[in-house]
C-alpha cells in the first residue's frame, strides 16, 4: 500500500515539472484577430512590438508633400511693386533651415536674386521667371536646382495716368487693378475743372499706339459726359495715358 501511494506521489511531481517547461500555445496564423507579433518567450505576457522610425538628417530631408504638388503660376504677369516668395531646393532636397525669402519687383522691373543678382521680372509669369533663374543657377552654382517662386502679394497699382491743363490738381493719377478709371472720373479726382477750362474739347492721348503705329488721340465733350450723364461716351484710361484739358479761346 505504501509503495502504491509513493508511486502516485512521484507521478504527480513529474507531471507538475513537465507543465512548467511547456511553451505556451502561440496564436494561429489562421486567426485574423490574433496579434501577429506576440512574444514567444515562455512565461512572459504577450506584448506588441513597437517600431521607431528615425528621420533623415536635416540636410537630407525630402521635400514635404506641399512642394511635391507645387505648380508655378503661369497667368499673372509680374508688375513693379509685386512681391514674390523665392526658395531654392538643391536636387529636390528640403532643408528646413533654407526658408523662403521675399523679393520685390523694383522700379527698374528687376528682382535681386541671391547668387546671380538682378533679373528682369516685369512682364513675366512666376513660371517663366523661375525657369530663367533655374538655368542661371545651374550654370555656375548648382548641379540641379529646384526653384520655388510664387506670387506673395500683387501690387494693386497697375500704372498711372496724367492730367494736365485747366484742372485744380494737375499731375499723376494712380490706376488700380480692376478699377476701370475713366477720363471723366480722373478729372473729378483732380478736383474738377478750373474756371477757364474748355470742357467740350478734352483730349485723351493714349500711350499705346494704334494698329499701324499711329498716335491715338480721342476728343471728349465732358459737358455731355459729366453734366448730362452720357457716360457711355467716356473712355477707360490705360497706364501712361495723358488727359489734356485746354483753355477756352474766349474767356468771359
Amino acid at each position: 500500500m505504501r509503495k502504491l501511494l509513493l508511486s502516485f506521489l512521484l507521478a504527480g511531481l513529474a507531471h507538475a515539472a513537465s507543465a512548467q517547461g511547456t511553451t505556451p500555445a502561440q496564436p494561429s496564423s489562421a486567426n485574423p484577430f490574433a496579434p501577429a507579433n506576440w512574444t514567444t518567450s515562455p512565461g512572459q505576457p504577450a506584448t506588441t512590438a513597437t517600431t521607431t522610425t528615425t528621420g533623415p538628417a536635416a540636410g537630407n530631408m525630402v521635400a514635404p508633400d506641399s512642394l511635391n504638388g507645387y505648380v508655378s503660376d503661369d497667368t499673372h504677369k509680374l508688375r513693379v511693386g509685386d512681391t514674390v516668395s523665392f526658395q531654392i531646393l538643391e536636387d529636390k532636397i528640403w532643408d528646413p533651415t533654407n526658408q523662403p525669402v521675399s523679393l520685390l519687383v523694383q522700379d527698374s522691373g528687376e528682382v535681386e536674386v541671391p547668387y546671380i543678382g538682378r533679373v528682369m521680372a516685369v512682364g513675366k509669369t512666376c513660371k517663366e521667371l523661375a525657369a530663367e533663374i533655374k538655368t542661371a543657377l545651374e550654370k555656375d552654382y548648382y548641379n540641379k536646382a529646384t526653384v520655388i517662386l510664387s506670387l506673395a502679394a500683387a501690387n494693386r497699382i497697375i500704372g498711372q495716368a496724367y492730367i494736365w491743363g485747366q484742372v485744380h490738381n494737375q499731375g499723376a493719377i494712380s490706376l488700380e487693378v480692376n478699377q476701370n478709371l475713366t477720363a471723366g472720373q480722373a478729372i473729378l479726382e483732380a478736383g474738377g475743372f478750373d474756371d477757364f477750362a474748355d470742357k467740350k474739347h478734352v483730349k485723351v492721348v493714349h500711350a499705346a499706339p494704334g494698329t499701324n503705329g499711329e498716335p491715338q488721340t480721342v476728343v471728349l465733350d465732358m459737358t455731355q459726359i459729366l453734366e448730362q450723364g452720357k457716360t457711355d461716351q467716356d473712355i477707360i484710361l490705360q497706364p501712361n495715358d495723358l488727359i489734356i484739358v485746354p483753355s477756352r479761346l474766349v474767356n468771359f
